[in-house]
């Protein structure tokens, strides 16, 4: 359980997060997947890695229940910097970053892919932030690169989720497919990326990443203020503590 790292030759780094049951990465979790994907980037052998998940979904957030065992803050602020730091590692990864997403991926599951190079999803992939459902804020700023702003909106104010196949219509999923077929596909287009030149393809990363019109770090940075807020104001505890009775 946990974070691995697979090495699939011809540069290829295969990072999998396992952490059962929902793939919910407490803040130690979420540390050790930017420290991963980092590493896997850092190795001059590398040229894609590819992120997926073990089990039910590819991923399901924070881990609230370790976050309501917390009297204090102490997690809450953890649990922001470890997301801040897994996303960023994500977009900063010194070479593409293919993720590959099976079932739910909602909350800082959107985080991690709306920060990746490209996404595959499985067919039965469901993407979405149900932060206000949990007494959170965060990762518009994420959603905002998988579908179209007024979508987005949309989406978060509802809590809704949408389909890989609609995010596929919107051009943010590369390929959809069935779920057996998941890790197949994203490592087929890992590969197409890989045999290009190492250096060049570095280059080309931080040359894309360089020309992008939001600073994702900045604009993720201000949506954490607010759910700091949130918290300090009460709202937060009211509204997890209903979740959990509903759960």
């Amino acid at each position: 359980m946990g974070v691995s790292t697979t090495s699939l030759g011809k540069g290829i780094r295969l990072v999998t997060v396992d952490h059962p049951p929902v793939n919910a990465l407490p803040v130690r979790g979420w540390y050790d997947l930017a420290d991963a994907l980092r590493a896997a980037g850092r190795d001059p052998e590398v040229r894609c890695v590819v992120l997926a998940a073990a089990g039910r979904g590819f991923n399901a957030g924070v881990d609230i229940k370790e976050m309501q065992r917390d009297t204090g803050h102490a997690t809450l602020i953890g649990a922001n910097r470890g997301c801040y730091e897994a996303f960023a590692a994500v977009y900063e990864c010194e070479v593409p970053v293919v993720a590959a997403v099976n079932g739910f991926c909602l909350g800082g599951g959107i985080g991690l892919v709306g920060n990746a190079d490209a996404i595959v999803a499985s067919d039965d992939a469901t993407f979405g932030l149900p932060e206000l459902d949990r007494g959170a804020l965060g990762a518009a700023t994420h959603l905002a690169r998988l579908v179209p702003q007024h979508l987005m909106r949309a989406l978060y104010y509802t809590s809704r989720t949408a389909t890989a196949a609609e995010l596929h219509a919107h051009g943010s999923v590369w390929k959809v497919v069935p779920r057996d077929e998941l890790l197949g596909a994203a490592l087929e287009l890992a590969g197409e990326i890989a045999r290009k030149d190492g250096y060049l393809i570095r280059l080309a990363k931080a040359a894309i990443n360089g020309i992008d019109p939001v600073d994702v770090r900045r604009s993720y940075r201000f949506e954490q203020g607010f759910t700091f807020e949130a918290n300090l104001s009460g709202v937060a505890d009211r509204v997890r503590e209903t979740f959990a009775k509903e759960a």
